[in-house]
């Protein structure tokens, strides 16, 4: 390309200490992922000065939309939650002021409220500049098509800002029948090899057959992971689709609501297929970092955006150099350019 493109990441991880501490208090198991020890991962997660932006030239990311690490405040008491919610938010939006031509910010949503969850939605997005929210699939036993988060889509449709779903592991009962007694491969495959895909791709099948998008159908969804699966089976789940009685075509839902990401895959077949199912004109950027930052088990080359891979990879891709502008950052400021008496734009 004759120009450097300008890459913006969507789903960039980072911990706090008001999400920290909520964690320990709950008792929740505390674990590299969620930035707990000394691990690269648990180090890396914390940091969001030097260290992070250095990686981030390293991986050839201009600006990097952080979201806490899954699942954000869903695990938490719903006493806690809110609170803890507004805190991080508060956190996050001051790392964002500090840096804004690097930094901007997913909100965490207290879920456990619905209506305290399109409440903090809302100030995120009017009062501290969020373009948008992650959220983490259910909430306890709650998938996220449950009637509880209609309160939450409506806000997000009237303040024009996308909501953005990461998984999270799949419910004990599911855990049990499909990953255990196979050793320690186990709860990775109920995880981020597989396990974690399944189980929010289902939801998102949920949310449109239940009708979410056909009650807020300017909804809009970003979905990491080329799509959490469904999107290389949408031919085939679509042969079914009567039965659900949708008002318009499955894929439609796909090219009207749902924006796609890599998440840090960097995979050249998993790029040209989600091209050819949503189009360019509806992907988006993601490193998924710091997951997917340094590590080669093996010599295993698709999930390690270090060394320059995040920026080559796009910039290598067999689209036209307007095409590639638009996954790398135009799609982002359009997506985000439609909020509703926005807040002046932090990081733009």
């Amino acid at each position: 390309m004759s120009d450097r493109l300008r890459i913006v990441a969507v789903e960039e991880h980072v911990v706090l200490p008001a999400i920290m501490e909520a964690w320990s208090r709950a008792g929740v198991p505390e674990l590299p992922n969620l930035g707990f020890g000394d691990s690269p991962v648990a180090r890396r997660l914390r940091d969001t000065t030097e260290t992070r932006l250095a990686h981030m030239d390293d991986q050839g990311i201009d600006v990097a939309v952080l979201s806490i690490s899954s699942p954000g405040a869903q695990n938490l008491p719903d006493a806690d939650a809110v609170a803890v919610a507004r805190d991080t938010n508060d956190q996050l939006a001051e790392i964002v002021a500090g840096n804004p031509d690097r930094f901007q910010a997913f909100a965490a949503i207290p879920t456990q409220s619905p209506s305290a969850a399109a409440a903090e939605l809302e100030r995120a997005v009017t009062e501290l500049g969020f373009p948008g929210a992650m959220l983490y699939g259910r909430t306890g036993s709650k998938l996220a098509d449950d009637p509880e988060y209609d309160e939450l889509y409506a806000a997000a449709e009237r303040l024009r800002v996308p909501l953005h779903f990461h998984p999270q592991m799949p419910v004990q009962a599911v855990m049990d029948a499909y990953y255990s007694n196979i050793g320690p491969i186990g709860t990775a495959l109920a995880g981020p090899a597989i396990g974690w895909y399944y189980d929010l791709g289902v939801q998102y099948l949920r949310m449109i057959f239940s009708g979410v998008f056909d009650r807020y159908p300017d909804l809009q969804v970003i979905a990491g992971h080329w799509g959490e699966v469904v999107l290389f089976y949408l031919d085939h789940t679509g042969f079914f689709a009567d039965a659900g009685g949708l008002a318009r075509p499955l894929a439609d839902y796909f090219t009207h609501n749902f924006w796609v990401a890599g998440s840090g895959t960097v995979s050249p077949r998993y790029l040209r297929w989600t091209a050819e199912v949503v189009g360019t004109e509806r992907m988006l950027y993601s490193t998924d970092y710091p997951f997917t930052y340094g590590f080669r088990p093996g010599g295993f080359p698709f999930v390690d955006t270090s060394t320059g891979v995040a920026r080559s990879f796009l910039e290598n891709a067999p689209f036209t150099d307007e095409q590639k502008a638009d996954i790398a950052h135009r799609n982002w400021e359009r997506l985000t350019s439609r909020a509703a008496n926005p807040h002046p734009a932090r990081g733009a």
